[in-house]
């Protein structure tokens, strides 16, 4: 026995601890005295005085040999041990462990609701199994749901199944309102009414996706998402009229969509799809314009067309772009690079693009005649972007034709007619007759003659000085194109720079249209960024990897300083 003790009053002050599984379970069913006893079993647990089980009894007003009965019907339930009858001598056991036997069930308490429900099953032609009405009984004798309570569900999933009712799903849902602490007919009945008032509405919703089935449980918790979510039925109808036919998955994104958009009111909502509509249609002409084919616009249209628009970038506007893209052989991403330069530069109104396009298609023909004198030169963006430098120069297109005839059989002709016409324009000549040569041009001997003309040394110089910098540029662009597509291959990678291209486009609208919403989108567009980052670390790769490393930071590896300088990198041994 223990030195120290508490005593009497300090006892007295104590609590004595009761299961909750015994409160919910046990208790309802248990009549007041096996229930006196228990407890009062139960506090004698902690106290270290002598009380013997006739004392008990004789405490309780409860007949000695009763108290004997009450005890042995606990062990039944698995909830005390008895360790002798005579003297009574018994030791509790956790009720979580409980696995006694089930008491018995009194078939007259039952028989009221055994004529209901079978007059239920008979009226909707179904049956349950013995064996099946034995579960129920099981369940109501051990749970606290009231019989009526139960009938509700019965009925409740003979409306909602039809000719798929069965006695699984009954139980199911019988559970899973006990499991949400509702037991009574009032409860029921109000948590089963809120489906009911939710079934016409969903019944439309089904009719306008073409769906042809009843709705059913987990379809409502469905609907309650959405409306929980803040959205009025009135916006999701105009989704599902919109959508025309699918599946609720599909509708719940088109939703979801909206609902990050903070589109939730029915009128918002048709704006907002009539624009959609309308941005799917241009995806999909600029698509056929491209030569590219589209099967899912959804990710073509949050990603490049939702910004075209908000641009100022009309359908027409973008479908004279895309037409010089598919001569560039561009697809979206560069087609989008190229509108970005386009925007910086101020070129949005349809007339500006008609006018750029206008002169693009101008030096697309002049390369023709390029080609055709000196060779075969990539139809590039850079290319055309040359020709028109050189008619800013005012030359016009006999002097770069005549240019272009001299560049014949050079390794690079672009670059050689470039330093041609660059150094021409340094001497002031701008017509074929002023270039001062001693041979002439058609002279088919003219690069075997051992002299060159000072325009020719200089082109030459240039020349050799384009090659040596489109080489490095070259090296950088292809380290940068390699690292790019070994990230690619990762799928985080790729959902997360989708989210940060995303992002930086609605942090640009949110900065202008929705100021509060603003610190939101930031933060969501920060924790895209660090999971590209973490997708790149992975990898072994670093943002700066998928950016071109240039041997020299001034010039970018070009040869000019942004002021137009050359750059001292280079330095010509001759």
């Amino acid at each position: 026995m223990s030195f120290s003790a508490f005593s009497k009053e300090f006892t007295a002050n104590m609590y004595t601890s009761v299961e909750n599984q015994f409160i919910t379970k046990y208790l309802p069913w248990a009549d007041g005295d096996a229930v006196r006893a228990y407890l009062y079993g139960l506090y004698l647990c902690g106290c270290k005085d002598e009380f013997d089980a006739e004392s008990a009894a004789k405490l309780l007003k409860i007949s000695y040999p009763r108290l004997v009965e009450i005890f042995g019907f606990w062990e039944e339930c698995g909830l005390i041990h008895i360790l002798s009858r005579e003297p009574l001598l018994l030791e509790y056991l956790p009720v979580s462990a409980a696995i006694g036997k089930p008491k018995p069930i009194k078939a007259e308490k039952y028989a009221e609701f055994n004529r209901e429900l079978l007059r239920k099953l008979q009226k909707a032609g179904k049956d349950f199994k013995p064996f099946e009405m034995q579960k129920i009984l099981s369940f109501l004798e051990n749970e606290q749901m009231e019989q009526q309570a139960f009938l509700l569900v019965v009925e409740y999933c003979m409306k909602k199944d039809g000719e798929k009712f069965s006695f699984p799903h009954v139980m199911n849902k019988a559970k899973k309102l006990v499991s949400e602490q509702k037991f009574t007919y009032e409860q029921v009945e109000k948590e089963l009414s809120h489906f009911n008032l939710h079934e016409r509405e969903l019944s439309e919703i089904f009719s306008l996706l073409g769906i042809f089935r009843k709705p059913q449980e987990g379809d409502f918790e469905l609907f309650d998402k959405w409306l929980e979510g803040g959205m009025e039925y009135g916006a999701v109808a105009e989704c599902a009229k919109f959508l025309k036919k699918g599946s609720l998955e599909t509708l719940d994104l088109l939703v979801g969509e909206l609902r990050e958009k903070n589109v939730v009111s029915a009128g918002d909502a048709r704006e907002y799809l009539l624009g959609r509509a309308e941005l799917t249609k241009t995806v999909f002409a600029v698509g056929r314009r491209l030569g590219v084919k589209v099967q899912s616009p959804r990710a073509f249209v949050g990603e490049y067309a939702e910004k075209w628009s908000e641009r100022g970038y009309d359908r027409e506007s973008l479908l004279l772009v895309a037409g010089v893209c598919f001569k560039l052989r561009y697809g979206f991403a560069e087609m989008d690079a190229l509108l970005d330069g386009l925007y910086r530069g101020g070129t949005v109104d349809r007339e500006s693009v008609k006018n750029y396009c206008a002169a693009r298609d101008k030096q697309f023909r002049l390369l023709q005649s390029i080609q055709a004198a000196c060779g075969v030169i990539n139809k590039t963006e850079s290319a055309l972007d040359m020709i028109a430098t050189w008619q800013s120069w005012n030359f016009g297109e006999r002097m770069i034709l005549e240019a272009a005839r001299r560049a014949a059989g050079a390794s690079a002709p672009l670059p050689y007619m470039n330093k041609l016409l660059s150094e021409w324009k340094r001497m002031g000549i701008f017509s074929a007759e002023a270039i001062p040569e001693r041979q002439s041009v058609s002279d088919s001997d003219s690069k075997k003659s051992a002299f060159k003309s000072e325009a020719a040394i200089a082109a030459d110089k240039r020349t050799d000085r384009e090659h040596h910098f489109a080489l490095l540029r070259q090296r950088a662009l292809s380290r940068a194109e390699a690292a790019r597509r070994t990230a690619d291959k990762s799928e985080e990678f790729r959902l997360a720079d989708g989210e940060v291209k995303k992002g930086e486009i609605e942090l640009a609208r949110a900065e202008v249209f929705e100021k509060d919403a603003a610190g939101a989108v930031r933060e969501k567009l920060e924790n895209a960024k660090r999971r590209r980052k973490d997708a790149l670390s992975a990898l072994g790769l670093t943002e700066a990897d998928l950016q071109p490393r240039y041997e020299c930071p001034k010039c970018s590896d070009t040869g000019y300083l942004p002021d137009g300088r050359l750059c001292d990198c280079y330095r010509d041994e001759n």
